[in-house]
Formats: structure tokens, C-alpha cells, sequence
């Protein structure tokens, strides 16, 4: 869902392409009916996946991001495996974490990590493309529900990201979610020239 290009004082987070899908066919698709907006009182649960729950359910991950994306056929390939290799890459870091909906089956996920203290950096929002565009500003908007559970599971964090300029579709999606955008990067943070930095408040 979104780019990102921060720097740690040791290390530099490497951007992420835009949203792309991938080679193959999502394993099962939502009756209709589920395909409809989040709503207060048939929600998904969210529950977080420990390292090698992920390893197990790499290949459902995949077809969740393939499901959710809207490319063009011919970048699949080398678009969506890229995707993995991120987040293979990223599982690595400290106080790695990621969230999935499930109702039963696996609806959206979304990952981050610390980047300091009181800092998490919210990698990959994967949502249907109803959430991006309905009820973005109710609470109960599933991109919202899985931003908010992974900065209370890390202290009340203020998130943070960083997506490029000519990517307005993230821009607007991650805005109508709360997020804004800072003129200077926090202390620690160094975007890369053609970024935006836009935090969000725990």
C-alpha cells in the first residue's frame, strides 16, 4: 500500500515499489456479500502472526496482496515477488510485527517496526479496495483497525511512513485515514528526496 524510504541512525529502510500484484490467482475469492464495506457490526478479527505462522502462510500472503491489487498482467512477475522479498527482508528487523483479518478466511493484513523508540513505521497496509474507498473516516474502517492495534501493541507508538509524491493514490488513502504529512522528519528519519514523511498520531 504504501513506499517507504526512512533512515534509522544505522540503517536506511528501502522504498517500496507501489502496490503491484501478483502472478497468480487469489486461492479463494469473498462471496459477494463479504466484498461489501467494513461495517461496526460484522467485523473482521485481528490477530497478529508470530515469524513462522508467516513462514507457513507466505503463500496466502501473497494471494491476499494479489487479490487486493491492480496492475497489469505483465507485472505481475517481477512486481509481486518483490513484495515478498520485502517482507522475507523485513521479518528480519527487531520487533518486526504483522496483523491479519480473518473472517474466517484471510481479508488484510498490515506490518511494521520499531524504527526508535516511540516510533513504529507502518510498512504494508493490504486492505480490498472497498476500505480505500468507503468509511474511510469511520473507526471502524479496517485499514484504521489494523494502524491502531499495531502502534497500541508498541507502546501507543506514533506511526510513521513515508510514500513518494506522485503516488496520490497511498497519499490520499493513508490521509483519509489520519494520516498527515510533516514538513521535517522526526529525529532518527531521513526520507529520500522524492518522498513524502507523513506521521500518525497514536
Amino acid at each position: 500500500m504504501t513506499e517507504h524510504a526512512l533512515r534509522s541512525p544505522r540503517e536506511q529502510i528501502r522504498p517500496l515499489a507501489r502496490r503491484q500484484t501478483l502472478p497468480f490467482a487469489p486461492r479463494q475469492t469473498p462471496p459477494p456479500a463479504r466484498q461489501q464495506s467494513p461495517s461496526p457490526v460484522e467485523a473482521e478479527q485481528l490477530r497478529p502472526l508470530t515469524r513462522c505462522q508467516i513462514t507457513d502462510r507466505f503463500q496466502d500472503l501473497g494471494e491476499l496482496y494479489a487479490a487486493n491489487s491492480g496492475t497489469e498482467p505483465w507485472q505481475w512477475d517481477e512486481l509481486g515477488h518483490a513484495f515478498l522479498r520485502r517482507l522475507r527482508y523485513d521479518m528480519r528487523r527487531p520487533g518486526f510485527a504483522l496483523l491479519v483479518a480473518e473472517d474466517p478466511l484471510m481479508t488484510a493484513c498490515a506490518y511494521g517496526f520499531p524504527v526508535r523508540a516511540r516510533l513504529f513505521a507502518i510498512r504494508e497496509i493490504v486492505v480490498p479496495p472497498g476500505v480505500r474507498r468507503q468509511h474511510f473516516s469511520r473507526e471502524w474502517n479496517l485499514a484504521r483497525r489494523l494502524q491502531r492495534r499495531l502502534l497500541c501493541d508498541h507502546g501507543n507508538a506514533t506511526g510513521i511512513t513515508v510514500v513518494a509524491r506522485s503516488d496520490r493514490p497511498t497519499l490520499d488513502a493513508l490521509r483519509s485515514w489520519g494520516w498527515r504529512d510533516v514538513a521535517v522528519a522526526p529525529r532518527g528519519v531521513q526520507p529520500c528526496d522524492p518522498y513524502r514523511v507523513l506521521v500518525l498520531d497514536p
